[in-house]
């Protein structure tokens, strides 16, 4: 199914669907990046789990109105997805003060933000990827002002359909982080990936970290915390 490798990323390979000018594979790896790629390794499997979470996640979005670039998942490892044109913008949504914005802004942790924080951050490795403003994006990211809009409404959305969800299964989402991408009639929908990697979850009981956090700060089983979310999603379906 596979043609020529387009991109190679920290987490996927991107290659082009044989026979098509439309629609791609992505190859979920078994690295584990963190720190803007400062701290990496590999684990046997992790792949398997991101793609896994993803095709329960993104079909779930599609049912409740948000657009994504999914369309099916083809093997342990691989999905088929609509080529997009990657808008160079990460949307990071924040329910609970967590991470980077606790540090930055000397926010304590687990404070709660009602209605939730949404932050725009430039996609630059070379810059580490910094936080911008609206005014910035349009500047940077090809985005209008109505296009920018629409995205935070979507990530705002996707916000409340994620937190059902991950309550559904006993999972805070504490913050996540998403990417947009253009179709070829121009329409802006959801690419990337939604999964562990991108996503900070917390047992609603125990407030146990369910995410990469535990690869970040070496608390725990990577793997074995990935498969009880898979295992959770896949239960509640």
């Amino acid at each position: 199914m596979k043609a020529e490798l387009l991109y190679e990323g920290k987490a996927k390979k991107v290659y082009r669907k044989e026979g098509t000018m439309d629609q791609l594979v992505l190859a979920y790896k078994n690295d584990a990046t963190a720190f803007n790629g400062k701290k990496k390794a590999s684990f046997s499997g992790k792949g398997r789990l991101n793609n896994a979470i993803s095709a329960q996640i993104f079909p779930y979005l599609l049912e409740n109105g948000v657009e994504t670039h999914f369309i099916e998942k083809i093997n342990e490892t691989e999905q088929l997805v609509w080529q997009t044109e990657i808008i160079p913008l990460e949307v990071v949504v924040r329910n609970l003060a967590a991470g980077s914005i606790t540090k930055r802004l000397a926010i304590e942790v687990k404070t709660p933000f009602d209605p939730p924080v949404l932050e725009l951050f430039y996609k630059d490795d070379a810059l580490n990827d910094p936080l911008i403003n609206d005014q910035h994006a349009f500047v940077l990211c090809n985005v209008t002002e109505a296009e920018l809009e629409e995205i935070k409404k979507t990530a705002l959305k996707v916000n409340r359909v994620l937190s059902e969800l991950f309550q559904s299964i006993n999972l805070k989402l504490v913050d996540f982080k998403l990417e947009f991408g253009r179709l070829a009639s121009g329409c802006i929908v959801l690419a990337d990936e939604i999964s562990p990697d991108t996503c900070r979850l917390w047992d609603l009981d125990t407030e146990e970290k369910m995410d990469k956090d535990v690869f970040r700060e070496d608390i725990g089983d990577l793997l074995g915390v990935y498969n009880e979310i898979l295992r959770r999603l896949e239960d509640r379906s």
